[in-house]
């Protein structure tokens, strides 16, 4: 859905609520080099590491942390944020205000939420377009551009 959109080769990335990883190691077999992931538990937090080393995937950071502790104290800007929360994560409406409160984009970057149906983020003011695959939504945000 972004191939046409974005330059992967040049993204910087981050990966919230990483799991398993799948999200970054897909972005890294279509080019991107600057990937982080931030994940909380710590079996799954090796095994990313884990896989990382035997991919040999190289700008490739693996955090461990809670994602809204990361988000608080984060103060780097990346192209592309995906965030797969758990569907039953109870502040989930909370993921888009806090990464444009905290400025996490860069100028032309996309966040990705990906949620259930019964969360609707239309009304956020940096909403784009959403897309419907039955139980799962991905809602994109953009920043909004500076005025001339």
């Amino acid at each position: 859905m972004l191939q046409n959109q974005l330059d992967f080769d040049e993204l910087k990335t981050l990966d919230l609520f990483g799991g398993t990883g799948s999200i970054s190691y897909e972005l890294a077999s279509r080019g991107v080099n600057d990937l982080t992931i931030v994940e909380k538990d710590e079996k799954m937090f090796s095994f990313i590491k884990k896989t990382a080393e035997a991919l040999r995937l190289e700008n490739f950071k693996v955090i461990r942390s809670d994602v809204f502790r990361f988000i608080d104290k984060c103060h780097e800007k990346f192209d592309l944020i995906f965030a797969g929360p758990p569907y039953a994560l109870q502040n989930i409406d909370d993921l888009p205000k806090l990464v444009f409160e905290k400025q996490l984009l860069a100028e032309d970057g996309r966040f990705i939420l990906e949620h259930t149906p019964k969360n609707n983020y239309e009304a956020f003011s940096n909403f784009k377009s959403s897309r419907n695959y039955g139980t799962t939504v991905f809602s994109i945000f953009e920043p909004h551009p500076d005025p001339a």
